[in-house]
């Protein structure tokens, strides 16, 4: 795998994409029209921002170089470029899934290997 994105996801909508073949996005995804991803060196802070405090979550990882050009890379927070999926995601572009339990003080544990 050359560039792993990844996608924090509730374990029950990620079961139910794993099901189907394919993951349409969260609600948050569907509204803005793309499915977010982090790059390694920003899920920490996604997760701290937006999933803080909750529990049953998904870490799913990805192939960037398998999504082609629907795949891209655009700015956000504080101008970081950050990887939007234009199109549903295919299960079999997933490298792993973790869960992402919360640890003391509410954070996050992530796999090690993560900065």
């Amino acid at each position: 795998m050359r560039e792993a994105i990844y996608k924090i996801c509730p374990k029950e909508l990620w079961r139910e994409a794993e099901a189907a073949g394919v993951f349409d996005g969260a609600p948050i995804d569907r509204a803005d029209g793309f499915i977010h991803f982090s790059t390694a060196a920003q899920v920490r802070e996604t997760a701290a921002r937006h999933f803080a405090g909750q529990s049953g979550l998904m870490l799913v990882t990805v192939d960037a170089s398998s999504l082609g050009g629907d795949l891209r890379w655009e700015p956000s927070r504080g101008g970081d470029l950050f990887p939007h999926l234009y199109a549903p995601l295919l299960i079999s572009a997933v490298r792993n899934v973790v869960n992402l339990p919360l640890g003391p003080g509410g954070l996050h544990m992530f796999p090690a290997g993560l900065p």
